[in-house]
């Protein structure tokens, strides 16, 4: 078995991770099963057309909705990630509720 590196965008791996998440595998199992449904000639049908024919193939086809708005910036987003953790702790809140 071949190892590959690539450099890619923080976006599009927290994106990798998110839809890895939500089909309960790993980033590498959901990369390895998107390249060969990209790539398998077995899996299609005219370009682009063949592509997304391999992902619904291999069930990997997002469905993904129209968002409303536009995206955050990249200084909006930075703002939210130091903010958050920053509150009061889940488990504070819980016994609070119980004395």
């Amino acid at each position: 078995m071949t190892q590959l590196t690539i450099r890619l965008h923080d976006d599009l791996v927290a994106r990798l991770r998110l839809a890895a998440d939500a089909r309960g595998t790993s980033v590498n199992g959901f990369v390895v099963a998107v390249l060969d449904a990209a790539t398998n000639p077995d899996l299609a049908g005219a370009d682009a057309q063949r592509v997304r024919e391999r992902l619904a193939a291999a069930g990997l086809l997002a469905d993904i909705a129209p968002r409303a708005g536009a995206r955050p910036s990249s200084r909006a987003v930075a703002t939210a990630r130091r903010a958050a953790g920053t509150g009061r702790r889940l488990a504070d809140l819980v016994s609070n509720g119980r004395e």
